[in-house]
């Protein structure tokens, strides 16, 4: 079941087009740009999530990546 978002659609299609934008544009492979996101993950999760809070959170966002991962072949 898909979680609600406090976010409107339009907020989070704007800021993800620009996030791709800055990995197009320094021709960043696939795995460069997956570990600049990770790191950026980790540093949102350290930096603005309390510490008892920090793995349950990292956790719940591995399982909702790994739920969003077609298994088809679609690019």
């Amino acid at each position: 079941m898909p979680q609600s978002s406090r976010y409107s659609d339009e907020r989070v299609v704007k800021l993800l087009a620009q996030l791709a934008q800055v990995l197009q544009k320094v021709n960043a492979p696939t795995d460069l740009s997956l570990m600049v996101l990770g790191k950026m993950v980790t540093n949102v999760i350290n930096s603005d999530v309390a510490q008892a809070q920090r793995r349950s959170l990292a956790r719940s966002f591995a399982e909702a990546l790994q739920a969003s991962v077609r298994d088809d072949n679609a690019h």
